[in-house]
């Protein structure tokens, strides 16, 4: 395989505005360009996210639908498939154009690390660490990366609204090499876990444990609330300050 030189940014969205701007002006820090796969958002998520440089995509509203559609829109030689709370450091572009440079590693994937910061998230870092090392196991908020022909020999995503990730994850370690970067993390909201901290995570035991037992991603899908923030400065901030110097390149 050949060594990629450039890097397409897929963001699915579903009522993002008050964060699609600012995840735009991130992503476009390591993509040569940035499609954001809008699932007809009520509240003007795609045109913040026309504004602020990316190209829109409409999709039928499931998250792996929407990244195929995306997809589809891109021209890089790698997908990076980003949420519109994560953050990953100018710093990642170069970090996945290196891991890739071995011909034999097909993708990959970023340590998340939650901000604003808690005694929960803290704890959240060192677990999924660890669970990405021993099992090789990962979600689309640590920002999964893959060379584009191997995304299409793999059919893409299952066209699920939940579990997506987990399942596009498996295909590629099962295909072949990855690259697992903790330097730089990627930098995720942690608006899903504020005030229900331990009732998220069994939640997401829950979910997980169902899926493995064959539930429909549909049904698991209702169980798992869409959580917005209104006001995500704090996020935003955190996310500056914990890059440093790119701070004022975004």
């Amino acid at each position: 395989m050949k060594t990629p030189s450039t890097i397409s940014v897929v963001i699915p969205t579903w009522k993002e505005a008050p964060l699609i701007e600012d995840a735009v002006r991130w992503a476009r820090r390591i993509g040569e360009e940035v499609i954001v796969a809008d699932a007809g958002s009520p509240d003007c998520t795609a045109c913040a996210a026309i504004c602020a440089g990316a190209k829109v995509v409409s999709s039928l509203k499931a998250r792996g639908i929407q990244l195929n559609a995306g997809a589809r829109a891109a021209n890089g030689d790698v997908l990076l498939f980003l949420h519109a709370d994560a953050r990953l450091p100018v710093a990642g572009r170069q970090a996945i154009l290196d891991a890739l440079a071995d011909s034999r590693t097909i993708g990959g994937n970023f340590l998340p690390r939650f901000l604003p910061e808690s005694w929960f998230t803290r704890f959240l870092v060192p677990s999924n660490d660890l669970r990405r090392l021993l099992t090789q196991r990962y979600y689309g908020d640590s920002g999964i990366f893959v060379r584009r022909e191997i995304y299409r020999s793999l059919g893409g995503f299952p066209p699920f609204p939940l579990m997506e990730d987990y399942a596009f994850s498996r295909k590629i370690e099962r295909m072949g090499q990855t690259a697992y970067i903790r330097h730089p993390p990627i930098y995720v909201s942690a608006r899903r876990f504020r005030g229900r901290e331990l009732r998220t995570l069994l939640l997401w035991m829950r979910l997980q444990t169902s899926y493995w037992l064959g539930v429909s991603p549909d049904v698991l899908a209702h169980a798992y609330p869409d959580i917005r923030d209104p006001d995500p400065k704090d996020f935003i901030a955190a996310c500056r300050k914990h890059a440093g110097s790119i701070a004022s390149e975004i």
